[in-house]
């Protein structure tokens, strides 16, 4: 399925010329985090539910409100992760969606975006996840992957999970029966390995001899 499939139109946005009645309404008979405003529809900006809820007189057009407007969008050839930084940067659950005219065509929903995420190869395809480490100046993104490539192992993807000023963590997905020598291979090229796995055969000998030290000591 295609990420523009999970485009959706079932909430009509709203004009300049709603009033702040009709948009209390809508978001109280919906769990929305914020309202499309259009004009000659095209995108004006967002209205927070969060301050349309606050307004007393509810009388009034939203052409009133219009400082309260939060200005983000996305267009048609937005990929899956631009639109999760989308919703996470932008603090809500509806994202506005403009074609390459930037016309309004609709919205994408938070609940839609993350079920296709965790139903991705990414997560969903059975691999083993591989944490490491490094400074930030030797860090190489192409060394990471001729790695993995380089053991017969299949890099399934790879982010930057948290980074400081020194070095960058990487976290990845990998496919392949031979992880031990990945790991090892890793290490040998100045990686620190976080994660613990089954097949470290490096970290069961240190295990080995901790316990071999423990047991001469307590003799």
């Amino acid at each position: 399925m295609k990420i523009n499939d999970f485009i959706l139109k079932e909430i009509k946005a709203l004009s300049l010329n709603s009033t702040v009645k009709s948009a209390q309404k809508l978001c109280n008979d919906l769990p929305i985090t914020h309202i499309p405003v259009v004009e000659n529809n095209r995108l004006v900006g967002c209205l927070p539910e969060s301050d349309i809820q606050t307004i007393e007189n509810k009388d009034v057009t939203l052409r009133e409100y219009t400082y309260l407007l939060d200005h983000f969008y996305t267009n048609e050839n937005a990929t899956l992760l631009d639109l999760i930084s989308l919703f996470a940067d932008n603090d809500s659950n509806l994202i506005p969606v403009l074609d390459k005219s930037l016309y309004y065509v609709g919205y994408y929903e938070l609940s839609d975006i993350l079920d296709a995420f965790a139903n991705s190869p990414f997560l969903h395809y059975e691999s083993d996840t591989l944490i490491i480490d490094k400074n930030k100046t030797d860090y190489s993104m192409s060394q990471v992957a001729q790695i993995v490539e380089a053991s017969n192992g299949k890099l399934l993807g790879a982010y930057i999970s948290s980074e400081n000023i020194n070095s960058v963590e990487v976290t990845l997905k990998i496919v392949s029966e031979e992880m031990n020598e990945i790991i090892q291979t890793f290490r040998r090229y100045g990686y620190n390995v976080i994660t613990q796995h089954e097949d470290d055969f490096y970290l069961e000998e240190l295990k080995d001899r901790a316990a071999y030290l423990r047991k001469y000591l307590d003799m």
